[in-house]
Formats: C-alpha cells, sequence, structure tokens
C-alpha cells in the first residue's frame, strides 16, 4: 500500500488577510494532490456550525470528496475536524470521538480500502493545554487499542510546541511521531505545531511542510505532507532505522 496524505488547518478558511478565500485554500491542496487529508478548523465555531469549504467546490477544485463524519447538516467535520479521501478510495469504517479536556475537542477516525491494502486514518486537533494534550493522546491510542489492528497514521494540529514532543509520549509504544518541518504561524514559521504519528508498520518515505505564495496566506498554518508504505515485515524496530528524507519545499 502506497499513500500521499497531507494535513491542514484551515482556520476556516480566513487567510492571514483576514478574507475567507475557500478557493485558495483549495488551490493549495490541489498542488499537494494527496489520496486523503485531514483538515482542521474547517466548520465555523458558531450557529449551524456551516462549512467553509463547500463540499461540491472541494468536489470540483480538488477532485477530493468528502468522509460523511458530521452530525450538523451544513457541517463536513466534527469538532472542526473532517476527512477528504480521493475519489475511488473506499471507506470501510468512520467514527466520531470526544476527547477529554476543558475545551470542547474531538477526533475522526475512518478506515480507508486503497489500492494495494488498508489504512486506517485518525484527524485530530489536540488542546492548547499540555495536561490535556496528553490525555487526548492517551484517549487516542486506547481507542485505537479496540480496533482491529492496521497501519495507522494520526496526523493534525497536535498544538505541541516542543520539538520533542515531550507531552505526546502516550504514542510512544505504538508509533513513532514525525515532524516534517516547521508549519506555524505561516508568514514566518517558528513551530511544527502539525505533526504525524505513524504506526510502525508505515514507512515515511517522503514528506514535508507545502510552502507557496498561496499557502503563506491561505491559513495561519502551512499544510504538512507525506508519502507513505505499508510493510508487512515492519515492526517496533522502525524507530531504530535511518530518519527519512524530509523534503522541505513543495511536493512534486
Amino acid at each position: 500500500m502506497q499513500a500521499r496524505v497531507a494535513s491542514y488547518n484551515i482556520r476556516k478558511s480566513v487567510g492571514t488577510d483576514y478574507r475567507r478565500n475557500p478557493l485558495r485554500v483549495l488551490s493549495v491542496l490541489a498542488a499537494i494532490d494527496p489520496d486523503v487529508v485531514a483538515i482542521q478548523e474547517v466548520d465555523r465555531r458558531t450557529g449551524a456550525r456551516a462549512t467553509s469549504l463547500p463540499r461540491e467546490m472541494i468536489e470540483q477544485e480538488t477532485g477530493l470528496r468528502v468522509v460523511d463524519l458530521a452530525k450538523r447538516p451544513q457541517s463536513i467535520g466534527w469538532h472542526g475536524n473532517a476527512i477528504l479521501v480521493r475519489k475511488g478510495v473506499g471507506v470501510t469504517r468512520r467514527a466520531t470521538l470526544d476527547l477529554p479536556g476543558l475545551e470542547p475537542r474531538g477526533a475522526v477516525s475512518v478506515d480507508l480500502r486503497l489500492p494495494g491494502g488498508a489504512l486506517r486514518v485518525v484527524g485530530v486537533h489536540f488542546a492548547l493545554l499540555k495536561r490535556h494534550r496528553r490525555r487526548q493522546v492517551v484517549a487516542i491510542v486506547n481507542h485505537l487499542a479496540t480496533l482491529p489492528a492496521m497501519p495507522t497514521i494520526v496526523l493534525g494540529d497536535f498544538n505541541e510546541w516542543s520539538p520533542r514532543g515531550r507531552n505526546l509520549t502516550g504514542f510512544a509504544a505504538g508509533f513513532h511521531v514525525h515532524s516534517l518541518g516547521d508549519s506555524f504561524p505561516s508568514t514566518r514559521p517558528i513551530a511544527g505545531l502539525d505533526r504525524m504519528a505513524l504506526s510502525h508498520d508505515l514507512r515515511l518515505v517522503n514528506g514535508g511542510v507545502h510552502r507557496c505564495d498561496r499557502s503563506a496566506r491561505a491559513s495561519d498554518h502551512l499544510p504538512i505532507w507525506a508519502d507513505l508504505v505499508a510493510e508487512q515485515s515492519a515492526t517496533s524496530a522502525n524507530q531504530d532505522l535511518p530518519p527519512p528524507a524530509i523534503a522541505p519545499s513543495n511536493p512534486p
């Protein structure tokens, strides 16, 4: 199984110029050309929680489709988290999770059928407070332990300022956390808040932060992306392998 995955906190499609421009966000996603993308802050926070990315516009501009996870008719996400997949990718399981903490936070989880194999994708937006982040990581890991094993990626806005991920240690036993570069703030990135945690049967072949003129303006976060391969023989020794090649610039 091979897949290109991405994660993008789009700040409700409001750019650094404080203008809401979904087409600008979607042009960035189209340039990355992912098989699956986890989006954070896709829905507005008040009223009907309406999506800032219209469904028909997503399909028209990117060729991606929305995985149905929302519980409100005008939304496409859960606590602002949404999953988009390339047309033709099958969805065999979907779930929404409430996460512990002072702020209302949630996660979305989908099992996908891609050419060559299956992939579980969990989209998250962790808390600002570190003690709540720690609890939320544990809640995600405990949930995944109840499910049948398959290659799994947890990705999103981890809100973790520490380069070493000191508040993400709950992932240590079953995952390897990758920081693909500084993604925040988009105009002058100094922190890798957006990250991916890969189960040990997944290998990161290539990846990075997508930097271009549009991504610098479309949101206060830059998107991250990675090319993954599932390996049957991979074990926890994966952590001892040499680090993958990380491309600091745009994907091909």
